[in-house]
């Protein structure tokens, strides 16, 4: 292939990642090729300075001459590769900003041990090898099974803890993995977020849970609150707090992780454990899907419930069975005593518009009494977060500080009311 039909290819995923595109139908194939792109823009920055300046030495030495046409176009590749990296860049900036806003700007300062600039610096090696995931730090105990006398592959979780640590009620971060409800796996997410609160010294819970169309809704967030249930018995087993538990999760996680902490007194989605404690201190969704039923009438959430949840996942006529849809919809489950949120998408979110983010989180601050944080990330696309790149690593660094800040408070809180104070308060 040569230099000029390289940078054609080039060309279109970097215009893809800067401005993907949006039509019902698109969504899938604009986000792989953006997400991958956006992500790696520095690596592929590189990569095409070096295709141009081997076409400038070595080719030209061959051929004597020069694609200028090639060229030309890897420099207007460049161009906006560059603007990625520097909005990506950008990213630790504009989350401090929203932490500031949110939390006060001395947030920090109810912390015995915050962040050193060490700690927020971001390191080269992250950024060199962004799909090694795996952190010698942390430990992981693998598939615990959260339904007694059960196997199945998907009702097990994984216990993240730091090596050669002795806990002691420990704050507990339970992450529930994304897939569009039909696939993923405990393994594959979240993977950043929880090595770095589990060297912080949080137990982490990465969750399995049944997957449809094998298994039609409500099965996940049954499943995720009986992990929850789970977490709550046992999990100072571990050396985690059963009176701490924070939800996280992105995409159809982030639904399972919203709809969860929204509704812990939902005894339908509680088959046999109706008197378990599922309550939440806290939640953190990454672009979640916050409006199952399109009760906004937007119409890439009409066409997501229309052409994909109701024949695939839940298995049902939105038509005649709108009632699920709602009940499944966090934006339509927000109350007064909704736990503490921390809500984070990208503006260039293909698969899941930025647009009910802002719906869910408007829907929070008019009617929950808890504190809630919304970042919305200039240039981020779907799944963001899920290897390693400058704008994952800030990300990841931010949400650090603000878990940590919660734990703080909540934990103040509880010391100053005594006794008695329920798991759900922060």
């Amino acid at each position: 292939m040569s230099l000029r039909h390289r940078q054609l290819l080039a060309l279109a995923l970097t215009a893809n990642a800067l401005r993907p595109l949006r039509r019902v139908g698109a969504g899938v194939p604009a986000f792989v090729a953006g997400w991958m792109t956006s992500e790696l823009a520095p690596q592929l920055l590189a990569t095409t300075a070096l295709d141009a300046a081997a076409e400038l030495t070595l080719r030209r030495g061959r051929r004597g001459r020069t694609d200028r046409a090639g060229l030309a176009l890897a420099a207007v590749t460049a161009a906006g590769l560059g603007l990625m990296v520097r909005e990506s860049l950008s990213a630790a900036r504009r989350i401090e900003s929203t932490l500031d806003d949110g939390l006060g700007t001395d947030y920090l300062d109810v912390l015995d041990e915050p962040p050193t600039r060490e700690d927020l610096r971001l390191h080269l090696r992250e950024l060199a090898h962004p799909f090694r995931l795996d952190d010698p730090g942390v430990e992981v105990v693998r598939d615990v099974s959260y339904v007694p006398g059960v196997e199945a592959r998907r009702a097990r979780l994984d216990v993240h803890r730091p090596v050669g640590v002795d806990l002691d009620r420990a704050p507990v971060l339970v992450q529930v993995h994304g897939g569009a409800w039909t696939l993923g796996s405990k393994e594959t997410q979240g993977l950043l977020l929880m090595n770095r609160m589990a060297r912080r010294g949080w137990v982490c819970v990465a969750v399995n849970y049944r997957l449809a169309p094998k298994h039609p809704f409500p099965a996940q967030v049954v499943d995720v609150k009986h992990a929850l249930a789970w977490v709550r018995e046992h999990i100072g087993e571990y050396g985690g707090d059963p009176d701490y538990l924070v939800l996280t999760g992105g995409s159809a996680g982030g639904h399972l992780a919203s709809l969860a902490a929204l509704t812990p007194h939902e005894t339908q989605w509680q088959p046999g454990f109706e008197d378990a404690d599922t309550s939440v201190a806290a939640c953190v969704p990454f672009y979640g899907v916050y409006d199952v039923g399109g009760l906004t009438g937007d119409r890439p959430a009409v066409a997501m419930r229309d052409k994909f949840l109701g024949p695939k996942v839940f298995q049902r006529d939105p038509a005649e069975d709108h009632e699920i849809f709602e009940q499944a919809s966090p934006l339509a489950r927000v109350t007064p005593e909704a736990p503490d949120f921390f809500v984070l998408h990208g503006d260039a979110d293909t698969l899941v518009d930025v647009r009910q983010a802002r719906a869910f989180v408007a829907r929070l601050r008019e009617v929950s009494r808890a504190s809630v944080t919304y970042a919305e990330l200039p240039g981020a696309h779907h799944a963001f977060e899920v290897f390693s790149s400058i704008r994952s690593q800030h990300t990841v660094r931010a949400v650090e500080r603000w878990l940590l800040h919660h734990r703080a408070v909540w934990s103040r809180e509880r010391t100053e009311q005594g006794p008695g104070t329920t798991s759900a308060s922060a």
